[in-house]
C-alpha cells in the first residue's frame, strides 16, 4: 500500500529547508542530529537452537516464543560518524524527553546550537516538552534547540532512516529474546560503528528534487 502525499508549497518549504541543512558543512558548534524511533519484537527460541559445527550451519526451530515489545530511539550526525542509540520500553512523549534531555547534556552539552531533524510524530513536537517537563523547564532545556520536521509523508528525508536501516540490517537480522541482550548488542554495534566514524553520504540536492519531482508540484494557487 503506498501513501502519497501532495507536494503543496508547504512540502517543498520543508523539502529545501532540510536540503538546504544538510548541505552545510560539518560544524561542531551546531551539530545536526537526525532522530526517529524503531518499535521491536523481542522473539525466543521454543527449542534450543542447534550450533553450528565444522560440516553444517547453525539451525534454530521455526516455533518461536514472543516475549513483549520493546522500543529503539536513534539518534544520528551524519556527517560527523557519530550515533546513539538508546533502548527503552516505551516510545511515549516522556520517553522521547527524556532522550532527547540526554542528548542535550551530555554528548551535545558544548554545542551552541542543536538542529534537530525529526518527523512529524505527535511526540516530536515541543508542546511535548512543555508537558512532560513544564514550561519553564522545557525551556531552558530547548534553548539551544532548532527543530527542523520533514514535509507530512517524506520521512524519507530523515537521515535516521538509513541509520536504523543498516541497524537493523547489521544487528536486529535474528531472535533477540530480551531487552537485557538488546541493549548488550546495540550497544556493541554502536560502539564499533562511532570508533570507525561512519559518515552518511547524502548526495540529493534541492536540483535533484526540482528535476525529478517537479513534475509533482502543486501550483501555488492550488493549495
Amino acid at each position: 500500500m503506498w501513501c502519497i502525499g501532495a507536494l503543496t508549497e508547504e512540502y517543498r518549504a520543508r523539502m529545501y529547508a532540510l536540503l538546504e541543512l544538510y548541505a552545510r558543512p560539518l560544524s561542531r558548534a551546531e551539530p545536526v542530529i537526525c532522530i526517529d524511533e524503531k518499535s521491536l519484537q523481542l522473539i525466543g527460541h521454543s527449542r534450543a537452537p542447534l550450533p553450528m559445527t565444522d560440516c553444517a550451519c547453525a539451525k534454530h526451530d521455526y516455533e518461536y516464543t514472543r516475549n513483549g515489545t520493546t522500543n529503539l530511539f536513534v539518534a544520528v550526525e551524519p556527517k560527523a560518524g557519530q550515533r546513539i542509540v538508546s533502548v527503552t520500553e516505551h516510545r511515549g512523549k516522556a520517553d522521547f524527553v527524556a532522550f532527547v534531555g540526554q542528548l542535550l547534556t551530555n554528548a551535545y552539552a558544548n554545542a551552541r546550537r542543536v538542529h534537530l531533524v525529526l518527523d512529524n510524530l505527535n511526540t516530536h513536537f515541543r508542546k511535548c516538552f512543555d508537558d512532560v517537563l513544564g514550561t519553564r523547564a522545557a525551556a531552558k532545556l530547548l534553548r539551544r534547540v532548532e527543530f527542523h520536521y520533514t514535509p507530512k509523508h517524506a520521512s524519507w528525508l530523515n537521515m535516521a532512516e538509513i541509520e536504523i536501516g543498516i541497524l537493523s540490517r547489521q544487528c536486529l537480522d535474528r531472535r533477540i529474546e530480551s531487552r537485557q541482550l538488546l541493549c548488550n548488542e546495540v550497544d556493541a554495534w554502536q560502539r564499533a560503528r562511532n570508533a570507525l566514524e561512519r559518515t552518511i553520504e547524502w548526495n540529493f540536492t534541492r536540483q535533484d528534487a526540482d528535476h525529478k519531482l517537479s513534475r509533482h508540484y502543486v501550483p501555488k494557487l492550488a493549495c
